[in-house]
């Protein structure tokens, strides 16, 4: 479903903490809080669930009856099992069921190209129960001129990651490297991540879905908004 294939993935799994991405999510997991906190619903499905972060959180403020995650990555699905929560590796489109709440955070439909979006947002309305809702964020335009774009290095000793990426035409690419120690030696792996700029409107109209709700979200205390929150209901 996603450009972005399970190395890809797997190797953002290693070196998400390095990243400030931890820093910054529980400020936006405040927003699907806060909105979940004003229904009732039963079942949630997080996809792209990560390390299993956001379904600690939400389930720790909210004890949820059932909630599952899934990922293409095999690495973040082994720890989201590891912290106790149904998780599994497979395409939205390729599982079963449905459920109330549907979620996609922190960037997670950024990874989608139009036509991956358009098949992916299908695919939510089909697994979601009427009157269910989907719950996600995509970055502005703002974001990605201002937050993504650039060169990065970080180490913590045992790894040594650069990143550079750039932004033009809708398109953001960056090229991780990561050189991981191993013994004497280390280790090198590389891999580029492309993420895309989507409107509201675009999300809105793929998805078939009503437009509940909407709300600017700065997450890096920039002068515009980085981030949007939507929420859409099938009705």
């Amino acid at each position: 479903m996603a450009n972005s294939t399970s190395d890809s993935l797997d190797l953002y799994a290693k070196v998400e903490d390095l990243l400030g991405v931890k820093e910054a999510a529980p400020s936006l997991y405040a927003y699907y809080l806060l909105f979940l906190n004003t229904i009732d619903f039963e079942t949630l499905l997080d996809v792209g669930c990560g390390s299993g972060d956001f379904l600690r959180q939400i389930q720790g403020a909210l004890e949820i009856p059932e909630v599952k995650g899934i990922d293409l990555s095999p690495l973040m699905v082994s720890r989201t099992l590891e912290q106790g929560y149904d998780a599994q590796c497979v395409d939205l489109c390729d599982l079963d069921g449905q459920y109330d709440v549907v979620t996609a955070v922190f960037d997670m439909v950024n990874y989608l190209d139009k036509a991956e979006l358009e098949r992916f947002l299908g695919c939510v309305k089909a697994h979601l129960n009427d009157g269910g809702y989907f719950l996600c964020d995509i970055n502005t335009l703002h974001g990605f001129e201002n937050v993504a774009v650039g060169s990065y290095i970080v180490d913590d000793e045992e790894r040594f990651l650069t990143v550079d990426s750039d932004f033009e035409e809708g398109e953001y690419h960056a090229e991780f490297t990561l050189f991981e120690k191993e013994g004497t030696y280390f280790k090198k792996s590389q891999e580029t991540i492309r993420q895309y700029y989507h409107t509201i409107d675009e999300i809105v109209r793929l998805s078939g879905l009503e437009l509940v709700q909407s709300d600017d979200v700065n997450l890096y205390e920039l002068e515009e908004a980085d981030k949007a929150f939507l929420v859409l209901r099938k009705v």
